[in-house]
């Protein structure tokens, strides 16, 4: 099953020119280029529409959510004030399941994924299981004490996925000897550590 999932991640990343996974790095360094047999000699041109759709798929991955999800929110940032792009992006990274991995209680944003749903996190004390569950600026997270002993957590808590994640950017506060962060502040989007063109977003779903 595992090695199910990481081929499909590395097939994945691969088609969309990004590693989703610290184990597709190794794979995507290697071979840069499209899965399948034809992938390395696959002409460069692209339509517009297939350049924006490239964008949305990328942006869903690398959050791990459904389309539904996507449009979701995407309708959201669509009535918020701002630009459409940045609220979008900005409104994803709230998400639970997003910051746990930004904090580095994760390795990947299907592991971060799994901690909430399994019930390990607390937001202000209490178990949300939710991945889509939004963080408000102030709120506290932290995972439960009990999960504390578990030996991915302590692994997370020595620091063991710092080499795979990005910084901790600066509108979380992290503590993770004890494992608990709070957000700060609303993310901007020129601070979210993903690999997307927002505004080719917008325009594939304002076809």
């Amino acid at each position: 099953m595992a090695i199910s999932r990481t081929r499909r991640q590395v097939r994945l990343s691969r088609a969309l020119g990004i590693p989703l996974t610290p184990k597709a790095v190794r794979y995507f360094e290697k071979r840069p280029y499209g899965p399948g047999e034809h992938g390395r000699a696959r002409k460069r041109s692209e339509s517009d529409y297939a350049i924006r759709l490239k964008e949305k798929q990328r942006l869903r991955a690398q959050y791990n959510i459904r389309e539904a999800q996507l449009v979701r929110v995407f309708e959201e940032a669509r009535r918020t004030e701002g630009l459409t792009g940045e609220n979008l992006v900005e409104l994803l990274e709230m998400r639970l399941d997003a910051l746990v991995l930004r904090a580095g209680f994760a390795r990947t944003s299907a592991q971060a994924r799994q901690a909430v749903v399994h019930r390990h996190i607390l937001v202000d004390g209490h178990i949300v299981d939710r991945p889509s569950y939004r963080i408000k600026p102030g709120q506290v997270v932290m995972v439960k004490p009990k999960s504390q002993t578990m030996v991915p957590f302590q692994i997370a808590a020595a620091g063991e996925h710092r080499d795979v994640l990005p910084a901790v950017p600066d509108y979380l506060d992290v503590n993770l000897e004890k494992l608990t962060f709070s957000l700060l502040r609303r993310p901007k989007r020129d601070e979210v550590p993903i690999t997307c063109d927002v505004q080719m977003v917008v325009e594939y779903y304002s076809r």
